[in-house]
């Protein structure tokens, strides 16, 4: 049964030559014209601002960051993300802004002020607290409002925690000299941190 099959698609073929190309006597354009309405009208692409539109980052390193809850007289953390100087192209005040690297939601966001006294957190070598006026959102409500905060920064060894000290007092002098070269050294240290892990 399976000889004369082939027998008759072979005739079929010598009857129409054009037939045994692949495809070459089928008319493609027919079956390609297929329309798919969505079911659902997405809105037009909305401008989202983030607020950092008239700054540069001067410096950025990821951090685990943390923040002293005074009723439970505890650590709690705030996430994981890049902690970052932003400088305002005009006014050139700087500002240390830290969002969470999944939601994206501020957990850190001041004026890196001079009066601001960076702090070795429990005598490691790769964390630092300090004490600021914070305008970040409320952990339990959303709510942004100015609170007084105690952080603290974790970074993934002494020498990055070392390159966001010294930036970070650069910065609190009005020193921006060589900004860029710490800015470069911290990003080729964590790209090879990334690499061991």
């Amino acid at each position: 049964q399976g000889h004369t099959l082939r027998q008759g698609r072979m005739a079929d073929a010598e009857k129409d030559p054009a037939a045994d190309a692949e495809g070459e006597g089928e008319d493609v354009e027919a079956e390609a014209q297929v329309e798919f309405k969505p079911l659902i009208e997405l809105p037009p692409e909305i401008d989202h601002k983030s607020g950092e539109e008239d700054e540069d980052v001067i410096f950025k390193m990821r951090t685990k960051m943390f923040r002293f809850v005074e009723a439970s007289k505890e650590w709690k953390e705030r996430g994981t993300g890049d902690v970052r100087f932003l400088r305002h192209k005009t006014s050139e005040k700087v500002r240390v802004l830290m969002r969470a690297e999944k939601t994206l939601r501020v957990r850190a966001n001041h004026p890196l002020a001079p009066s601001l006294e960076l702090k070795p957190h429990a005598g490691s070598d790769r964390a630092f607290t300090y004490f600021t006026p914070d305008w970040s959102e409320d952990p339990e409500t959303g709510v942004v409002e100015q609170r007084n905060e105690l952080f603290a920064f974790r970074f993934a060894n002494a020498e990055n925690s070392g390159k966001f000290r010294e930036a970070f007092e650069k910065i609190q002098k009005g020193d921006f000299t060589g900004l860029d070269v710490i800015k470069q050294d911290a990003e080729d240290a964590e790209k090879a941190g990334e690499k061991k892990e």
